[in-house]
């Protein structure tokens, strides 16, 4: 502005600049003999002109800085408003995000406080009878309910009192130290036994030795009038074992939440020695166990192991034997967690190597991902050998008059076992980019389709039997025991058409020496060596988890 100002008095003075010239030019004349009006009045005329000139461009100038400036105030309100919006609308996300989630927190608690009532809604005792006939075949084995969250498993603990949400009875059982009761109340809620498992940690805390609590439900584990062949038979022995891992693992949680002079204190001296002695007596009844035959889902072996890591007395007993049972629960779900309770993390390489001598490849694939040896164990190459070796014939000839092709349908059988087993296995580890599922599946479809075409060609090359006469002795008279008749032809309908299903008593198949194991996958159709076993309700499905 002070620019301008001083240009404005220049332009003003100049009408006075023009009056002085022109004196200075009179004065000038006045001193020559030859006058000079036309030579001033051009003058006169230039720097009129020039003086018009320069107002006209200084007030073209003074309306461009107006308009300028007018347009910088402009831009800075559109800026403040827009400035404005971008705040009301952050302000509008915020809050339409902090509803939502409020709104997705209260349907979660309100679903869960529904499934809570419902669980306790839910009578202990009912029987698969009233449930349908598909609910005893729903039950999981004790092994198989994984625990997790087991900081919310202590959560419910507040001022020394324990509050369970469902049953109040466990821990009454727990805090009168009844351990029989304990058994019969975990399997009379088997149905329930995912809610029950997570419970018994915050029971067993209210028990006035937990230690010993556990140490008394394991009475019974060997039973001296059941021989080791006969308990893979006894479905309530089975049910008792799997009851007795699970209430070790149960007490390995609750000592993983105390402080370790609590801990030191409930697994003291006493407690050792006494599970010492228990473990000893175990011992020497694992040596009649048989590595193959468990096929790495030895119940006894697991129950040893579990033991020994609960209450830590592994090293009273000598590591190189320990090593040696770990390939009998090689597909126990807890296997990785046990070695590494136990110090035997650093034996694995070895443990693998024997799984795999052993024509169980799967089961070493499994360990390696679980302990990170895959850089020394190749899984797509271990796949590979495995589906090798199933497709190779068996060299035992079959006894009798077996007809030739048996042993080339054994091989058949084991090849769509190990060819599922495989795929499964493939799945879980996220190895369709390293071996490619599609040839393994196809090979699957026609050997399906070989074993669907002779079982086919089987029922149509068997005769028919025929069906006698009844009374028929050449041209004698007619028959007139009519009801013997009737007996007869209600018999053959009877083969033909069988009783329907909801008229016969409930099927309990009997034990088999091995059970499923999870990365086995549960989409197939297994052959009774992989079979799963049903006993008193319970349906036993070893599993394996990473």
């Amino acid at each position: 502005m002070e620019d301008t100002q001083s240009v404005a008095t220049l332009m003003d003075s100049t009408t006075s600049k023009i009056q002085q010239l022109q004196k200075a030019f009179a004065e000038l004349e006045s001193h020559r003999a030859v006058t000079l009006n036309l030579k001033w009045k051009q003058l006169e005329e230039h720097f009129h002109g020039l003086e018009k000139s320069l107002k006209r461009r200084f007030t073209e100038l003074e309306d461009q800085e107006k308009e300028f400036e007018t347009k910088i105030v402009q831009s800075k309100k559109i800026l403040e408003n827009r400035q404005a919006a971008v705040i009301s609308s952050e302000k509008a996300s915020l809050e339409s995000l902090q509803e939502n989630r409020d709104a997705a927190v209260s349907a979660i608690t309100i679903a869960m406080e529904k499934h809570t009532k419902s669980n306790c809604m839910e009578p202990a005792g009912t029987t698969p009878e009233v449930q349908g006939e598909s609910s005893m075949f729903d039950a999981k084995p004790l092994d198989y309910i994984p625990l997790e969250n087991t900081e919310d498993n202590m959560k419910p603990f507040k001022n020394g009192v324990v509050e369970v949400k469902c049953y109040p009875d466990l821990v009454k059982l727990c805090q009168d130290m009844d351990s029989e009761g304990l058994h019969k109340f975990i399997s009379d809620n088997r149905k329930n036994l995912a809610a029950v498992r997570e419970e018994i940690p915050s029971a067993l805390r209210t028990a006035v030795d937990a230690a010993c609590l556990v140490l008394d439900s394991l009475k019974g584990f060997y039973p001296s009038e059941v021989s080791i062949s006969d308990a893979k038979k006894d479905a309530n022995l089975l049910g008792l074992r799997r009851t007795c891992i699970m209430l070790m693992e149960c007490l390995s949680i609750l000592l993983t939440t105390l402080e370790l002079d609590s801990v030191s204190s409930l697994i003291s001296a006493s407690v050792k020695g006494r599970a010492k002695a228990i473990a000893e007596e175990w011992k020497p009844k694992l040596d009649e166990l048989d590595i193959d035959a468990n096929n790495g889902n030895s119940l006894e072996a697991h129950a040893f192991l579990q033991l020994l890591a609960t209450f830590g007395i592994n090293s009273n007993f000598n590591q190189e034997d320990l090593y040696k049972l770990i390939p009998m629960v090689s597909r126990r779900r807890q296997t990785a967690d046990l070695c590494r309770s136990l110090g035997l993390s650093e034996r694995m390489p070895g443990v693998i190597d024997v799984l795999v001598n052993n024509g169980r490849h799967i089961d070493a694939v499994n360990l390696a991902f679980a302990f990170e040896l895959t850089h020394k164990f190749s899984p797509v190459s271990l796949l590979k050998s495995y589906l090798n070796e199933a497709s190779k014939v068996s060299s035992p000839v079959k006894s009798g008059n077996a007809p030739p092709t048996t042993a080339q349908n054994d091989v058949n059988e084991k090849q769509l076992t190990a060819l599922k087993a495989v795929i499964k296995c493939i799945e879980d580890h996220k190895l369709e980019a390293q071996y490619p599922v599609d040839p393994l599946q196809n090979r699957i479809h026609q050997l399906e389709k070989e074993k669907a075409d002779k079982k086919r060609a089987t029922e149509v090359a068997k005769p028919q039997p025929k069906r006698p006469r009844a009374n028929c002795v050449g041209n004698g008279a007619r028959a007139t025991n009519v009801a013997s008749d009737k007996n007869f032809y209600a018999s053959r309908m009877t083969d033909r058409y069988p009783q329907y299903i909801y008229d016969r008593p409930y099927a309990y198949p009997g034990p088999a020496d091995t059970h499923v194991p999870s990365f086995l996958g549960t989409s197939y159709n297994f052959p009774p060596g992989h079979g799963n076993f049903f006993g008193n309700g319970y349906h036993y499905q070893a599993t394996y988890l990473h």
